[in-house]
Protein backbone atom coordinates (compact mmCIF):
# COMPACT_ATOMS: atom_id res chain seq x y z
CA UNK A 1 0.00 0.00 0.00
CA UNK A 2 3.00 2.34 0.28
CA UNK A 3 3.25 2.46 -3.47
CA UNK A 4 -0.32 3.61 -4.04
CA UNK A 5 -1.27 5.78 -1.08
CA UNK A 6 -4.94 6.67 -0.94
CA UNK A 7 -5.86 10.33 -1.34
CA UNK A 8 -8.33 11.97 1.00
CA UNK A 9 -11.15 12.02 -1.52
CA UNK A 10 -14.49 10.16 -1.45
CA UNK A 11 -14.82 6.70 -2.98
CA UNK A 12 -16.98 6.50 -6.08
CA UNK A 13 -19.11 3.50 -7.12
CA UNK A 14 -18.69 2.00 -10.58
CA UNK A 15 -21.22 2.88 -13.26
CA UNK A 16 -23.58 0.06 -14.37
CA UNK A 17 -21.60 -0.76 -17.54
CA UNK A 18 -18.26 -0.50 -15.72
CA UNK A 19 -19.66 -2.98 -13.20
CA UNK A 20 -20.50 -5.44 -15.97
CA UNK A 21 -16.97 -4.99 -17.38
CA UNK A 22 -15.08 -5.26 -14.07
CA UNK A 23 -13.39 -8.62 -14.74
CA UNK A 24 -9.54 -8.55 -14.90
CA UNK A 25 -9.87 -10.10 -18.39
CA UNK A 26 -11.85 -7.17 -19.83
CA UNK A 27 -9.58 -4.48 -21.22
CA UNK A 28 -8.74 -2.45 -24.30
CA UNK A 29 -5.41 -2.67 -26.14
CA UNK A 30 -4.61 0.40 -28.26
CA UNK A 31 -1.58 0.71 -30.55
CA UNK A 32 -0.25 4.07 -31.69
CA UNK A 33 2.12 3.96 -34.64
CA UNK A 34 4.45 6.97 -34.66
CA UNK A 35 6.38 8.61 -37.48
CA UNK A 36 9.43 9.17 -35.25
CA UNK A 37 11.29 7.20 -32.60
CA UNK A 38 9.57 7.03 -29.23
CA UNK A 39 10.89 9.17 -26.37
CA UNK A 40 9.89 7.70 -22.96
CA UNK A 41 10.66 10.92 -21.06
CA UNK A 42 8.21 12.83 -23.28
CA UNK A 43 5.54 10.27 -22.41
CA UNK A 44 6.17 10.56 -18.67
CA UNK A 45 6.04 14.35 -18.90
CA UNK A 46 2.91 14.33 -21.08
CA UNK A 47 1.00 11.92 -18.86
CA UNK A 48 1.96 13.88 -15.73
CA UNK A 49 0.52 17.00 -17.35
CA UNK A 50 -2.68 15.45 -18.70
CA UNK A 51 -3.86 11.86 -18.31
CA UNK A 52 -2.93 11.56 -14.65
CA UNK A 53 -5.45 14.32 -13.87
CA UNK A 54 -8.32 12.28 -15.34
CA UNK A 55 -10.03 10.69 -12.30
CA UNK A 56 -10.03 7.09 -13.57
CA UNK A 57 -6.29 7.23 -14.36
CA UNK A 58 -5.49 8.18 -10.77
CA UNK A 59 -7.83 5.71 -9.06
CA UNK A 60 -7.76 1.99 -8.41
CA UNK A 61 -10.62 -0.44 -8.10
CA UNK A 62 -11.23 -2.08 -4.74
CA UNK A 63 -14.00 -4.08 -3.14
CA UNK A 64 -15.97 -2.08 -0.57
CA UNK A 65 -17.43 -4.54 1.90
CA UNK A 66 -19.60 -1.79 3.36
CA UNK A 67 -21.39 -1.74 -0.01
CA UNK A 68 -22.23 -5.47 -0.06
CA UNK A 69 -18.81 -6.28 -1.51
CA UNK A 70 -19.26 -4.09 -4.59
CA UNK A 71 -16.21 -2.57 -6.36
CA UNK A 72 -15.56 1.17 -6.01
CA UNK A 73 -13.03 3.71 -7.33
CA UNK A 74 -10.51 4.86 -4.73
CA UNK A 75 -8.32 7.91 -5.61
CA UNK A 76 -4.62 7.19 -5.10
CA UNK A 77 -1.28 8.90 -5.64
CA UNK A 78 0.31 7.63 -8.83
CA UNK A 79 3.93 7.49 -9.95
CA UNK A 80 3.69 7.61 -13.75
CA UNK A 81 7.04 5.84 -14.28
CA UNK A 82 5.54 2.68 -12.74
CA UNK A 83 3.01 2.54 -15.59
CA UNK A 84 5.48 3.11 -18.44
CA UNK A 85 7.08 -0.13 -19.65
CA UNK A 86 10.12 0.02 -21.93
CA UNK A 87 11.06 -3.62 -22.64
CA UNK A 88 14.72 -4.54 -23.01
CA UNK A 89 14.72 -5.96 -26.53
CA UNK A 90 17.41 -7.48 -28.69
CA UNK A 91 16.67 -5.10 -31.58
CA UNK A 92 19.37 -6.30 -34.06
CA UNK A 93 18.02 -9.86 -33.94
CA UNK A 94 14.38 -8.99 -34.68
CA UNK A 95 14.11 -10.53 -38.15
CA UNK A 96 10.43 -9.77 -38.82
CA UNK A 97 9.38 -6.58 -36.97
CA UNK A 98 5.71 -6.78 -38.05
CA UNK A 99 5.38 -10.33 -36.74
CA UNK A 100 7.28 -9.42 -33.57
CA UNK A 101 4.85 -6.57 -32.79
CA UNK A 102 1.86 -8.78 -33.51
CA UNK A 103 3.19 -11.43 -31.11
CA UNK A 104 4.07 -8.82 -28.47
CA UNK A 105 0.56 -7.32 -28.53
CA UNK A 106 -1.02 -10.77 -28.40
CA UNK A 107 1.14 -11.65 -25.38
CA UNK A 108 -0.09 -8.53 -23.57
CA UNK A 109 -3.67 -9.46 -24.43
CA UNK A 110 -3.32 -12.86 -22.74
CA UNK A 111 -2.19 -11.42 -19.39
CA UNK A 112 -5.03 -10.40 -17.02
CA UNK A 113 -5.03 -6.83 -15.76
CA UNK A 114 -3.22 -6.19 -12.49
CA UNK A 115 -6.11 -4.94 -10.33
CA UNK A 116 -3.88 -3.83 -7.43
CA UNK A 117 -3.01 -0.51 -9.10
CA UNK A 118 -4.61 2.09 -11.39
CA UNK A 119 -5.81 0.15 -14.40
CA UNK A 120 -3.61 1.37 -17.23
CA UNK A 121 -0.11 0.99 -18.66
CA UNK A 122 1.89 2.03 -21.72
CA UNK A 123 4.48 -0.16 -23.50
CA UNK A 124 6.95 1.85 -25.59
CA UNK A 125 8.79 0.02 -28.39
CA UNK A 126 11.32 1.58 -30.76
CA UNK A 127 10.76 -1.14 -33.33
CA UNK A 128 10.48 0.04 -36.93
CA UNK A 129 7.72 -1.78 -38.82
CA UNK A 130 6.24 -1.46 -42.29
CA UNK A 131 3.66 0.98 -40.88
CA UNK A 132 5.55 3.08 -38.30
CA UNK A 133 8.96 4.06 -36.91
CA UNK A 134 7.96 3.17 -33.32
CA UNK A 135 4.93 2.20 -31.25
CA UNK A 136 3.18 2.91 -27.98
CA UNK A 137 0.86 0.15 -26.84
CA UNK A 138 -1.70 1.16 -24.23
CA UNK A 139 -3.47 -1.45 -22.12
CA UNK A 140 -6.45 0.09 -20.32
CA UNK A 141 -9.11 -1.72 -18.33
CA UNK A 142 -12.56 -1.45 -19.87
CA UNK A 143 -14.07 -0.17 -16.63
CA UNK A 144 -11.95 3.00 -17.06
CA UNK A 145 -13.88 3.98 -20.18
CA UNK A 146 -15.41 2.83 -23.45
CA UNK A 147 -13.91 3.31 -26.88
CA UNK A 148 -15.48 6.73 -27.46
CA UNK A 149 -14.37 7.97 -24.02
CA UNK A 150 -10.80 6.88 -24.60
CA UNK A 151 -10.72 8.31 -28.13
CA UNK A 152 -12.01 11.65 -26.83
CA UNK A 153 -9.37 11.64 -24.10
CA UNK A 154 -6.66 10.85 -26.66
CA UNK A 155 -7.74 13.82 -28.75
CA UNK A 156 -7.73 16.07 -25.69
CA UNK A 157 -4.10 15.01 -24.98
CA UNK A 158 -3.08 15.54 -28.61
CA UNK A 159 -2.25 18.58 -30.67
CA UNK A 160 -2.45 19.31 -34.38
CA UNK A 161 0.70 18.35 -36.24
CA UNK A 162 0.31 21.53 -38.28
CA UNK A 163 -0.01 23.65 -35.10
CA UNK A 164 1.68 22.04 -32.05
CA UNK A 165 -0.11 24.38 -29.61
CA UNK A 166 -3.64 23.87 -30.96
CA UNK A 167 -6.23 21.29 -29.89
CA UNK A 168 -7.91 19.32 -32.65
CA UNK A 169 -11.16 20.92 -33.78
CA UNK A 170 -14.43 19.66 -32.29
CA UNK A 171 -17.10 18.70 -34.79
CA UNK A 172 -20.61 19.93 -34.14
CA UNK A 173 -23.65 18.37 -35.75
CA UNK A 174 -25.84 20.75 -37.76
CA UNK A 175 -29.55 20.90 -37.05
CA UNK A 176 -32.01 20.47 -39.87
CA UNK A 177 -34.60 23.24 -40.19
CA UNK A 178 -38.25 22.45 -39.44
CA UNK A 179 -40.48 23.36 -42.38
CA UNK A 180 -43.86 23.39 -40.70
CA UNK A 181 -45.18 22.77 -37.21
CA UNK A 182 -48.25 20.91 -38.49
CA UNK A 183 -46.09 18.69 -40.70
CA UNK A 184 -43.75 18.08 -37.76
CA UNK A 185 -46.67 16.98 -35.55
CA UNK A 186 -47.98 14.51 -38.14
CA UNK A 187 -44.56 13.04 -38.84
CA UNK A 188 -43.74 13.00 -35.13
CA UNK A 189 -46.93 11.08 -34.28
CA UNK A 190 -46.33 8.46 -36.98
CA UNK A 191 -42.70 8.18 -35.96
CA UNK A 192 -43.72 7.65 -32.30
CA UNK A 193 -45.96 4.75 -33.30
CA UNK A 194 -43.13 3.21 -35.32
CA UNK A 195 -40.63 3.67 -32.48
CA UNK A 196 -43.01 2.06 -29.97
CA UNK A 197 -43.73 -0.98 -32.15
CA UNK A 198 -40.07 -1.49 -33.16
CA UNK A 199 -38.88 -1.11 -29.55
CA UNK A 200 -41.33 -3.74 -28.31
CA UNK A 201 -40.19 -6.22 -30.98
CA UNK A 202 -36.46 -5.63 -30.35
CA UNK A 203 -36.94 -5.74 -26.56
CA UNK A 204 -38.67 -9.12 -26.91
CA UNK A 205 -35.73 -10.43 -29.01
CA UNK A 206 -33.27 -9.13 -26.39
CA UNK A 207 -35.07 -10.95 -23.57
CA UNK A 208 -35.18 -14.15 -25.63
CA UNK A 209 -31.41 -13.87 -26.18
CA UNK A 210 -30.76 -13.39 -22.47
CA UNK A 211 -32.98 -16.33 -21.56
CA UNK A 212 -32.20 -19.02 -24.09
CA UNK A 213 -31.92 -17.99 -27.78
CA UNK A 214 -28.38 -18.73 -28.96
CA UNK A 215 -26.69 -18.44 -32.33
CA UNK A 216 -26.39 -21.57 -34.41
CA UNK A 217 -23.12 -23.33 -33.66
CA UNK A 218 -20.70 -22.12 -36.31
CA UNK A 219 -16.90 -21.95 -36.93
CA UNK A 220 -16.52 -18.45 -35.43
CA UNK A 221 -18.58 -19.01 -32.29
CA UNK A 222 -16.66 -19.74 -29.11
CA UNK A 223 -17.66 -22.08 -26.32
CA UNK A 224 -18.32 -20.05 -23.11
CA UNK A 225 -18.12 -23.17 -20.97
CA UNK A 226 -14.48 -23.75 -21.93
CA UNK A 227 -13.30 -20.92 -19.70
CA UNK A 228 -10.08 -20.65 -21.74
CA UNK A 229 -9.23 -18.16 -24.47
CA UNK A 230 -5.96 -17.74 -26.35
CA UNK A 231 -6.10 -14.25 -27.85
CA UNK A 232 -4.48 -13.23 -31.10
CA UNK A 233 -4.69 -9.55 -32.12
CA UNK A 234 -4.10 -8.50 -35.71
CA UNK A 235 -4.88 -5.39 -37.74
CA UNK A 236 -4.95 -4.25 -41.34
CA UNK A 237 -5.06 -0.74 -42.80
CA UNK A 238 -7.56 0.01 -45.57
CA UNK A 239 -8.34 3.22 -47.45
CA UNK A 240 -10.96 5.48 -45.87
CA UNK A 241 -11.49 6.96 -49.36
CA UNK A 242 -12.66 3.54 -50.63
CA UNK A 243 -15.22 3.33 -47.82
CA UNK A 244 -16.37 6.91 -48.44
CA UNK A 245 -16.76 6.17 -52.16
CA UNK A 246 -19.16 3.31 -51.44
CA UNK A 247 -20.91 5.41 -48.78
CA UNK A 248 -21.49 8.34 -51.16
CA UNK A 249 -22.47 6.16 -54.12
CA UNK A 250 -25.05 4.20 -52.12
CA UNK A 251 -26.16 7.18 -49.98
CA UNK A 252 -25.34 5.42 -46.71
CA UNK A 253 -23.27 5.98 -43.58
CA UNK A 254 -19.71 4.79 -42.98
CA UNK A 255 -20.96 2.36 -40.34
CA UNK A 256 -23.36 0.78 -42.87
CA UNK A 257 -20.48 0.14 -45.28
CA UNK A 258 -18.27 -1.34 -42.54
CA UNK A 259 -21.06 -3.63 -41.33
CA UNK A 260 -21.79 -4.60 -44.95
CA UNK A 261 -18.16 -5.51 -45.70
CA UNK A 262 -18.07 -7.44 -42.41
CA UNK A 263 -21.11 -9.45 -43.47
CA UNK A 264 -19.61 -10.09 -46.90
CA UNK A 265 -16.24 -11.07 -45.41
CA UNK A 266 -17.82 -13.42 -42.89
CA UNK A 267 -19.89 -15.02 -45.65
CA UNK A 268 -16.72 -15.72 -47.65
CA UNK A 269 -14.87 -17.04 -44.59
CA UNK A 270 -17.68 -19.26 -43.28
CA UNK A 271 -18.38 -20.76 -46.71
CA UNK A 272 -14.75 -21.88 -46.85
CA UNK A 273 -15.19 -23.77 -43.57
CA UNK A 274 -17.85 -26.12 -44.88
CA UNK A 275 -17.38 -28.99 -47.32
CA UNK A 276 -19.56 -29.62 -50.34
CA UNK A 277 -20.66 -27.91 -53.53
CA UNK A 278 -21.59 -24.25 -53.79
CA UNK A 279 -25.28 -25.15 -53.60
CA UNK A 280 -24.70 -27.23 -50.45
CA UNK A 281 -22.70 -24.44 -48.80
CA UNK A 282 -25.41 -21.94 -49.72
CA UNK A 283 -27.99 -24.13 -48.01
CA UNK A 284 -25.84 -24.39 -44.87
CA UNK A 285 -25.38 -20.60 -44.65
CA UNK A 286 -29.13 -20.08 -45.12
CA UNK A 287 -29.76 -22.07 -41.94
CA UNK A 288 -27.22 -20.24 -39.78
CA UNK A 289 -28.21 -17.70 -37.14
CA UNK A 290 -25.18 -15.44 -36.67
CA UNK A 291 -25.51 -12.28 -34.58
CA UNK A 292 -23.19 -9.67 -33.21
CA UNK A 293 -23.25 -7.61 -30.03
CA UNK A 294 -22.79 -4.10 -31.39
CA UNK A 295 -21.71 -1.33 -29.01
CA UNK A 296 -23.71 1.91 -29.31
CA UNK A 297 -22.52 5.21 -27.86
CA UNK A 298 -25.30 6.78 -25.72
CA UNK A 299 -23.33 9.87 -24.73
CA UNK A 300 -23.97 13.30 -26.28
CA UNK A 301 -20.91 14.67 -28.07
CA UNK A 302 -18.21 15.59 -25.54
CA UNK A 303 -16.29 18.74 -26.38
CA UNK A 304 -12.54 18.18 -26.63
CA UNK A 305 -12.00 21.48 -24.83
CA UNK A 306 -13.99 20.21 -21.81
CA UNK A 307 -11.80 17.11 -21.52
CA UNK A 308 -8.65 19.21 -21.85
CA UNK A 309 -9.92 21.47 -19.04
CA UNK A 310 -10.68 18.39 -16.90
CA UNK A 311 -7.06 17.26 -17.16
CA UNK A 312 -5.49 20.73 -16.90
CA UNK A 313 -7.70 22.31 -14.23
CA UNK A 314 -9.47 19.40 -12.55
CA UNK A 315 -12.91 20.51 -13.78
CA UNK A 316 -15.83 18.08 -14.02
CA UNK A 317 -16.64 16.30 -17.27
CA UNK A 318 -18.83 13.27 -17.99
CA UNK A 319 -16.61 10.24 -18.34
CA UNK A 320 -16.61 6.45 -18.27
CA UNK A 321 -18.75 3.75 -19.86
CA UNK A 322 -22.01 5.16 -21.17
CA UNK A 323 -22.76 2.65 -23.90
CA UNK A 324 -25.57 0.30 -24.76
CA UNK A 325 -25.56 -2.88 -26.80
CA UNK A 326 -27.82 -4.05 -29.60
CA UNK A 327 -28.13 -7.59 -30.92
CA UNK A 328 -27.42 -7.28 -34.64
CA UNK A 329 -28.46 -10.18 -36.94
CA UNK A 330 -25.73 -10.60 -39.56
CA UNK A 331 -26.63 -11.33 -43.18
CA UNK A 332 -24.30 -14.28 -43.75
CA UNK A 333 -25.47 -15.61 -47.12
CA UNK A 334 -24.38 -16.17 -50.70
CA UNK A 335 -25.23 -13.04 -52.70
CA UNK A 336 -24.76 -12.49 -56.42
CA UNK A 337 -24.98 -8.74 -55.87
CA UNK A 338 -22.24 -7.65 -53.40
CA UNK A 339 -24.10 -4.39 -52.68
CA UNK A 340 -26.89 -6.40 -51.08
CA UNK A 341 -24.67 -6.88 -48.01
CA UNK A 342 -24.52 -3.15 -47.32
CA UNK A 343 -28.19 -2.65 -48.19
CA UNK A 344 -29.07 -5.29 -45.62
CA UNK A 345 -26.71 -3.72 -43.08
CA UNK A 346 -28.33 -0.31 -43.55
CA UNK A 347 -31.88 -1.67 -43.33
CA UNK A 348 -31.11 -3.57 -40.12
CA UNK A 349 -29.22 -0.68 -38.50
CA UNK A 350 -31.98 1.80 -39.41
CA UNK A 351 -34.47 -0.43 -37.64
CA UNK A 352 -32.20 -0.74 -34.61
CA UNK A 353 -31.70 3.04 -34.45
CA UNK A 354 -35.44 3.62 -34.41
CA UNK A 355 -35.85 1.24 -31.50
CA UNK A 356 -34.66 2.12 -28.01
CA UNK A 357 -32.88 -1.22 -27.63
CA UNK A 358 -29.49 0.27 -26.69
CA UNK A 359 -31.05 2.50 -24.00
CA UNK A 360 -33.16 -0.38 -22.71
CA UNK A 361 -30.05 -2.55 -22.47
CA UNK A 362 -28.33 0.12 -20.38
CA UNK A 363 -31.47 0.56 -18.28
CA UNK A 364 -31.68 -3.18 -17.58
CA UNK A 365 -28.05 -3.21 -16.43
CA UNK A 366 -28.66 -0.20 -14.17
CA UNK A 367 -31.89 -1.63 -12.72
CA UNK A 368 -30.35 -5.08 -12.18
CA UNK A 369 -27.30 -3.59 -10.44
CA UNK A 370 -29.47 -1.58 -8.07
CA UNK A 371 -31.88 -4.41 -7.29
CA UNK A 372 -29.75 -7.57 -7.37
CA UNK A 373 -26.11 -6.47 -7.23
CA UNK A 374 -23.01 -6.81 -9.36
CA UNK A 375 -22.90 -10.60 -9.56
CA UNK A 376 -26.22 -10.75 -11.40
CA UNK A 377 -25.07 -7.95 -13.74
CA UNK A 378 -21.95 -9.96 -14.63
CA UNK A 379 -24.10 -13.05 -15.28
CA UNK A 380 -26.37 -10.97 -17.52
CA UNK A 381 -23.37 -9.85 -19.58
CA UNK A 382 -22.07 -13.41 -19.85
CA UNK A 383 -25.38 -14.59 -21.28
CA UNK A 384 -25.51 -11.80 -23.87
CA UNK A 385 -21.93 -12.39 -25.03
CA UNK A 386 -22.20 -16.17 -24.70
CA UNK A 387 -25.33 -16.40 -26.86
CA UNK A 388 -23.95 -14.33 -29.77
CA UNK A 389 -21.10 -15.02 -32.18
CA UNK A 390 -19.06 -11.81 -32.13
CA UNK A 391 -18.65 -8.25 -30.88
CA UNK A 392 -18.50 -5.25 -33.23
CA UNK A 393 -17.72 -1.56 -32.83
CA UNK A 394 -16.66 1.40 -34.94
CA UNK A 395 -14.83 4.38 -33.43
CA UNK A 396 -14.33 7.55 -35.44
CA UNK A 397 -10.88 9.02 -35.00
CA UNK A 398 -9.51 12.45 -35.93
CA UNK A 399 -9.87 13.83 -39.46
CA UNK A 400 -6.54 15.66 -39.29
CA UNK A 401 -3.05 14.53 -38.37
CA UNK A 402 -2.18 14.85 -34.68
CA UNK A 403 0.76 14.38 -32.34
CA UNK A 404 0.47 12.45 -29.09
CA UNK A 405 2.91 13.84 -26.52
CA UNK A 406 4.99 15.36 -29.35
CA UNK A 407 4.96 12.12 -31.37
CA UNK A 408 3.29 12.49 -34.83
CA UNK A 409 0.83 9.60 -35.28
CA UNK A 410 0.88 7.38 -38.37
CA UNK A 411 -2.08 5.14 -37.41
CA UNK A 412 -4.23 4.08 -34.46
CA UNK A 413 -5.30 0.46 -33.89
CA UNK A 414 -7.19 -1.07 -31.00
CA UNK A 415 -9.21 -4.03 -29.77
CA UNK A 416 -11.54 -4.42 -26.81
CA UNK A 417 -11.38 -7.85 -25.17
CA UNK A 418 -14.82 -8.38 -23.68
CA UNK A 419 -16.93 -11.43 -23.00
CA UNK A 420 -16.66 -15.00 -24.14
CA UNK A 421 -16.96 -14.42 -27.88
CA UNK A 422 -14.16 -15.83 -30.00
CA UNK A 423 -14.24 -12.89 -32.41
CA UNK A 424 -14.12 -9.15 -31.72
CA UNK A 425 -14.15 -6.81 -34.73
CA UNK A 426 -13.32 -3.14 -34.26
CA UNK A 427 -12.81 -0.37 -36.81
CA UNK A 428 -10.87 2.82 -36.00
CA UNK A 429 -10.44 5.67 -38.47
CA UNK A 430 -7.56 8.12 -38.62
CA UNK A 431 -7.35 10.83 -41.32
CA UNK A 432 -7.50 8.86 -44.61
CA UNK A 433 -7.08 5.40 -43.07
CA UNK A 434 -9.33 2.86 -41.41
CA UNK A 435 -7.79 0.07 -39.38
CA UNK A 436 -9.53 -3.30 -39.23
CA UNK A 437 -8.81 -4.80 -35.83
CA UNK A 438 -9.49 -8.46 -35.14
CA UNK A 439 -9.15 -10.05 -31.72
CA UNK A 440 -9.71 -13.79 -32.03
CA UNK A 441 -9.57 -16.80 -29.79
CA UNK A 442 -7.18 -19.05 -31.72
CA UNK A 443 -8.69 -22.19 -30.16
CA UNK A 444 -11.79 -21.37 -32.26
CA UNK A 445 -10.37 -19.29 -35.15
CA UNK A 446 -6.83 -20.51 -35.90
CA UNK A 447 -6.48 -18.48 -39.12
CA UNK A 448 -7.36 -14.82 -38.34
CA UNK A 449 -5.31 -13.51 -41.26
CA UNK A 450 -7.51 -15.51 -43.63
CA UNK A 451 -10.60 -13.87 -42.13
CA UNK A 452 -8.99 -10.43 -42.43
CA UNK A 453 -8.08 -11.15 -46.07
CA UNK A 454 -11.70 -12.08 -46.78
CA UNK A 455 -12.93 -8.79 -45.28
CA UNK A 456 -10.43 -6.74 -47.31
CA UNK A 457 -11.36 -8.63 -50.48
CA UNK A 458 -15.05 -8.09 -49.72
CA UNK A 459 -14.50 -4.31 -49.64
CA UNK A 460 -12.71 -4.44 -53.01
CA UNK A 461 -15.62 -6.37 -54.55
CA UNK A 462 -18.19 -4.02 -53.00
CA UNK A 463 -16.28 -0.97 -54.24
CA UNK A 464 -16.12 -2.40 -57.77
CA UNK A 465 -19.87 -3.09 -57.67
CA UNK A 466 -20.47 0.48 -56.47
CA UNK A 467 -18.41 1.79 -59.40
CA UNK A 468 -20.57 -0.23 -61.77
CA UNK A 469 -23.69 1.10 -60.07
CA UNK A 470 -22.46 4.68 -60.46
CA UNK A 471 -21.71 4.17 -64.17
CA UNK A 472 -25.13 2.66 -64.80
CA UNK A 473 -26.84 5.63 -63.15
CA UNK A 474 -24.87 8.06 -65.31
CA UNK A 475 -25.77 6.15 -68.47
CA UNK A 476 -29.46 6.33 -67.57
CA UNK A 477 -29.38 10.12 -67.18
Amino acid sequence: MEKYMEREEPMEPLSPMSHMLSSPNFFIVISFGFKIRCNPSKFVEGINNSLINAPRFSSKMEIDYKRKGEPVWIPVKVRVEDHIIVPDLDYPNIENPDQFIEDYISTIANIPMDMSKPLWEFHLLNVKTSKAESLAIAKIHHSVGDGMSLMSLLLACSRKTSDPDALISSTVATKKPVNSMAWWLVVGFLFLIRVTFTTIVEFFKLILTVCFMQDTKNPIMGNPSDGFQSWKLINRIISFDDVKFVKDTMNMKVNDVLLGMTQAGLSRYLSSKYDGSKAEKKEILEKLRVRGAVAINLRPATRIEDLADMMAKGSKCRWGNFIGTIIFPLWVKFENDPLEYIRRAKATMDRKKISLEAFIFYGIIKFTLKLFGGKVVEDFGKRIFGHTSLAFSNVKGPDEEISFFHHPISYIAGSALVGSQALNIHFISYVNKIVINLAVDTTTIPDPHRLCDDMVEALKIIKYAAMQEKRSRKSEV
